[in-house]
């Protein structure tokens, strides 16, 4: 690593550490502040944090390398994310953040679901939970892998230094600061990506002679590159628009929307978060684009599609730049593990220590059990990522659908449908993650089909049939559910 990369990186680290310090000091009087930040996230901090979170060392180092190695006919993978975002924030968002106040102030979505659906012998939390633990340390091992290949390609380090500096840093920040430090950490690591993003293939494309110049080229080398359907099936294309609609099951993001202080606020919040990540995606796919450009007029190439960030990074500008561009994967990949450490640690303590083994257990007990937490999660995950078999968008892509077929259809239905009963809940949450599991796990002759697919599938005709075969709803539960459904309404006329 040159001096120069090392400042860069150096500041980047204690700027983390101090937001982390600072949020320790105002917001970690109990653990309801520890994993929620006390309700008092404004919009713009909310979707840059929801932002962040989601997008993770895939959004620099698997998008770019799955463009930069197939061409166009990745961009369907984009216009699903985007699109799922954005239904996310219409659909599943205002209502979620009211309904999680009137179950009794719901701080997890394991809280949140047993709440929801009355159920009091805590099946839905100990199977929301577990789902939790077992697909977030899968996702977390994924972010500490993209550190590891960050400090291997750019700095010529060993892999294992750069999981080990990765893990260190991010979970002393999110030890010491919980929900408030994640979410300002995220909001300026989202805010660093963005700029990254849109001034690489800027450059870029400059250097090549513009756009026409550099697609001309692009032609050149192969036509297919810029072909939206060449080297994809229907299926293909279907399975990467379907990763949109894992965004209502992913815990580490809907948990922003419980967060935000005021439901009405969540408009702004959905066009700052949606614009981010159009700018963001558009300008991840760019850099794989513009790179096989630039690799054939430069007569050069790399081993490794994922790292063609990190090439750009430390070929096009001056070490202190490069080393502010790298603090952007660094940006990715911590503002996801962080996230993902937190909702972790607020499953252990929430929905595990506290209803399982102390049931009257003091504040200060539940805060540094969180805290603990933290610390277990990121040893798991860490000893996971020191021999990876996958790529890193592999590796998301099997969380993703995990988290989006055993959490996305409950959580949908339970907003819009008032007679999903627990039992129904259930079902789903066992078919969807069942599902995946096996998808993933066996051979089969339908592996281009994105387990997302027939996991959320197979969860929502689980919740319908079990729903239906069950008895109602009690009027309680039916009331609640038509009240939060009237004050959103009343909510969207302000």
């Amino acid at each position: 690593m040159g001096i120069y990369e090392g400042i860069a990186i150096s500041i980047y680290f204690l700027v983390m550490m101090g937001i982390g310090y600072y949020s320790y000091r105002k917001s970690t009087a109990d653990v309801h502040e520890f994993l929620l930040g006390g309700r008092q996230m404004g919009p713009v901090v909310t979707a840059l944090s929801a932002g962040a979170s989601d997008m993770s060392g895939w959004l620099l180092m698997g998008l770019p390398g799955a463009m930069f190695a197939l061409g166009l006919s990745q961009i369907w993978l984009a216009v699903g994310l985007i699109t799922g975002a954005y239904l996310n924030y219409l659909i599943v968002a205002p209502r979620l953040r009211i309904y999680t106040e009137k179950t009794d102030n719901a701080i997890t979505i394991p809280d949140y679901l047993e709440k929801r659906f009355r159920n009091n012998i805590g099946t839905l939390r100990w199977l929301s939970a577990s789902v939790i633990l077992v697909f977030f340390t899968i996702y977390t091992s994924a972010g500490m892998v993209s550190g590891g290949k960050l400090f291997e390609s750019a700095f010529d380090l060993p892999y294992i230094y750069g999981v080990l500096v990765t893990a260190l840093v991010v979970v002393a920040y999110t030890f010491l600061g919980g929900f408030m430090a994640v979410s300002l950490t995220d909001f300026v690591q989202g805010t660093i990506m963005v700029i990254a993003l849109l001034l690489i293939p800027s450059i870029v494309l400059f250097d090549l002679g513009g756009v026409e110049k550099t697609f001309d080229t692009i032609r050149g080398i192969d036509p297919s590159y810029l072909n939206l359907f060449e080297g994809t099936t229907t299926i293909g294309i279907l399975s990467l628009l379907a990763w949109g609609l894992g965004y209502c099951g992913q815990p580490h993001i809907v948990v922003r929307f419980m967060a935000i202080s005021d439901v009405t606020k969540l408009k702004i919040a959905r066009r700052v978060g949606v614009s981010w990540m159009t700018f963001a995606t558009i300008g991840a796919m760019f850099i794989g684009l513009v790179g096989i450009a630039y690799m054939q007029r430069h007569n050069t190439s790399i081993d490794d599609p994922e790292t063609i960030f990190i090439y750009f990074s430390k070929v096009l500008f001056h070490p202190l730049i490069s080393g502010f561009l790298l603090s952007a994967i660094l940006a990715a990949i911590m503002s996801t593990i962080s996230s993902q450490l937190l909702v972790s640690s607020s499953s252990l303590t929430e929905d595990l220590y506290k209803n399982l083994i102390r049931k009257n257990a003091t504040p200060k007990e539940l805060l540094l059990v969180s805290r603990l937490s933290v610390l277990v999660v990121a040893v798991l995950a860490l000893l996971l990522s020191l021999n990876p078999k996958d790529t890193i968008l592999d590796l998301v892509s099997h969380a993703w659908a995990g988290f989006g077929s055993a959490f996305g259809p409950v959580i949908l239905l339970s907003l819009l449908w008032k007679r999903t009963t627990a039992n129904g809940a259930v079902a789903g949450m066992l078919a969807g993650g069942i599902t995946v599991l096996l998808w993933i796990g066996l051979d089969h002759p339908f592996q281009e089909v994105y387990a997302m697919i027939p996991g959320f599938s197979i969860a929502l005709l689980a919740i319908y049939i079990v729903s239906m075969q069950g008895k109602e709803p009690s009027k309680e539960v039916q009331a609640e559910f038509e009240s939060v459904a009237a004050e959103w309404e009343e909510k969207k006329r302000l």
